[in-house]
């Protein structure tokens, strides 16, 4: 199921967010991830994937919990109403990978790669995430929430109907990122790095106005004086 979207009170678009309703689940018999694999219905309990490989495999209505992704390859697997909660681990290869209809849940990882990849109806909600590379990826409909984002990549990124809410930016990367309905009002700190240019088709609060102009300032080759 959707939540279906509407328009916030400064009139910009609301994104959908998921609501995964998983359906009784079977449990993981171990024996490692398959390339191009089909799991269905599959609940993974604090399985240690670590350096497991599944490019291509195909996740639907599946519950990954506690679960380890330390250099798990999972290249353009494709993830569909299913829910990650807690999952952990460094250099998770998900580049070109699918979500759609799924809800990242007090994840703790670090340079995962997301490049290239396709985020619709997706909810991250707590925890953190480290260099996050988000590359020429397109999100639609994605809400981060509640999370911990250290310098996260969105060079070249389209965001569409994004927002992010009670959540940390870091030394974000916005290079040549194309926005549209993107919301950063409720961001609890932002931090941007680099692309602060590139914020067009973004909402932004006036604290936070106040905080970048002097990137805007330097962006337009103003010098600011007293």
């Amino acid at each position: 199921m959707v939540r279906s979207g509407g328009r916030s009170g400064g009139g910009i678009a609301v994104a959908r967010r998921p609501e995964v309703r998983l359906p009784p689940l079977t449990e993981f018999e171990g024996g490692g991830l398959e390339p191009d694999g089909d799991y269905d219905g599959v609940r993974f309990g604090s399985v240690d994937l670590a350096d497991e490989s599944g490019p291509g495999a195909r996740f639907m209505d599946c519950a990954l919990e506690g679960c380890s992704l330390d250099r798990t390859e999972l290249g353009r697997a494709r993830f569909i109403d299913s829910v990650l909660t807690g999952v952990r681990g460094v250099g998770t290869d998900l580049a070109s990978a699918s979500l759609r209809d799924v809800e990242v849940v007090d994840a703790r990882l670090g340079g995962v790669q997301l490049h290239g990849a396709v985020l619709e109806r997706v909810l991250v909600r707590g925890g953190k995430i480290d260099y996050l590379n988000l590359r020429k990826a397109r999100l639609k409909d994605v809400v981060f929430e509640g999370c911990v984002l250290a310098e996260p990549d969105f060079g070249g990124a389209q965001l569409t109907r994004v927002e992010f809410r009670d959540c940390v930016l870091k030394r974000a990367d916005f290079s040549a990122v194309r926005m549209e309905a993107v919301d950063l009002r409720a961001v609890a700190e932002l931090d941007i790095a680099r692309g602060v240019e590139r914020l067009a088709g973004a909402v932004i609060s006036p604290a936070q106005l106040m905080e970048l102009a002097p990137a805007f300032a330097a962006q337009i080759g103003v010098r600011v004086e007293a």
